[in-house]
């Protein structure tokens, strides 16, 4: 098999045992970034994490917010219909 592997646009990431109320997204193309979200409260402004340089557009960064926001909902649901 000669595929070029290649990372997801996003990945999911939890840390429970440190922060129960929090679920990140990791967004691996550039600009690299992380977003944690609030499980209790998902209108609570997220808190990001770069890895690259910061997009100086505010637009920009609200759009990477939606989509990590839509990916994450997008997961849950698809896990939902898996009956384990």
């Amino acid at each position: 098999m000669n595929k070029k592997s290649t990372l997801p646009k996003f990945l999911i990431a939890d840390n429970s045992q440190e922060e129960p109320d929090s679920i990140f997204v990791l967004h691996a193309q550039t600009p690299k970034f992380l977003v944690k979200f609030n499980l209790d409260d998902f209108e609570e402004t997220p808190v990001f994490f770069w890895f690259d340089e910061k997009p100086k557009s505010e637009k920009e960064i609200t759009e990477f917010q939606k989509l990590a926001f839509n990916f994450f909902i997008d997961e849950m649901e698809h896990q939902d219909k898996f009956d384990l």
